[in-house]
């Protein structure tokens, strides 16, 4: 098995190991493009794992964030990136720690475009952890919100337009994005706080004013796939939407979340589609 074929093989099983429910839609593209989402997904991973380490303190997670920001701005030198982590590498999962393999294994000509957004989102999350995560205003929020969701969205948009010939519109995407996210803060609010001493929520807002925020940017993703003219990247992106706007109603129904049996019909009929 030559070296590519290897670091496939294991870029997809960790891929599988990390997250189920992108894994699958992930599944749906094809050729290049599958591959640049699958390493741009865990180059993402691999820094998101340091902004959420319970046993990093915030000023290590502004520092290794930090660096790791800087390092992804250029040809990137993993033994500069292996140096930083060293003191932490017992703590950190495989995701974070072969960073360099996940940038190796993404096709060179998307190589920028993964790292360039992976490289802001790491300031991003330096900058919030620095601030306790601490949200005060709606700019707040959506600046949170921008950094860990939002240029997710602005980065598949240059995929899909490098991959396919697929343009869609740069505001949506950031909606798209931050109406998944807006989801998961509603889904952990409490936890985040019991745990972390963490709230997303704006001061003066109810939970009934996130349910709003939710809706409202879930109502420019669904705008967004309106742009999307090519089946497989339509199926993409629509599983994660529907998982969301399902998500939000059993919430609203006082649920925590969707039983698996939800999630599996949700699959079946993004696929069925």
């Amino acid at each position: 098995m030559n070296e590519q074929k290897r670091l496939y093989k294991e870029a997809m099983q960790v891929l599988k190991d990390t997250s189920r429910t992108f894994y699958i839609p992930i599944t749906f593209l094809k050729n290049d493009l599958k591959i640049s989402v699958a390493a741009a997904y865990l180059a993402m991973r691999a820094i998101d794992e340091i902004e959420d380490h319970e046993e990093l303190s915030n000023d290590v997670k502004f520092d290794l964030l930090s660096a790791t920001s800087e390092l992804l701005k250029d040809n990137f030198n993993n033994e500069a990136y292996q140096s930083l982590l060293a003191p932490y590498a017992e703590l950190l999962p495989e995701v974070s720690l072969r960073l360099a393999d996940w940038l190796t294994f993404c096709p060179e000509e998307s190589r920028k475009i993964v790292q360039a957004s992976t490289s802001e989102m790491a300031f991003g999350m330096a900058k919030w952890a620095k601030a306790n995560w601490q949200v005060r205003t709606r700019e707040d929020l959506d600046d949170y919100t921008y950094y860990v969701a939002g240029l997710v969205g602005t980065m598949l948009s240059e995929l899909w337009a490098w991959g396919a010939g697929v343009q869609t519109d740069r505001e949506l995407a950031i909606g798209y994005g931050r109406g998944l996210q807006a989801v998961n803060i509603l889904r952990n609010q409490h936890e985040d706080l019991d745990e972390r001493g963490v709230s997303f929520v704006p001061e003066g807002w109810t939970r009934e004013d996130l349910f709003a925020y939710a809706e409202e940017n879930l109502a420019k993703a669904d705008l967004y796939m309106k742009d999307i003219n090519k089946r497989t990247i339509l199926l993409f992106c629509r599983l994660p939407l529907a998982l969301a706007h399902k998500t939000l109603k059993a919430m609203q129904e006082g649920r925590e979340k969707m039983t698996r049996a939800e999630v599996e019909q949700t699959v079946e009929e993004v696929q069925a589609d």
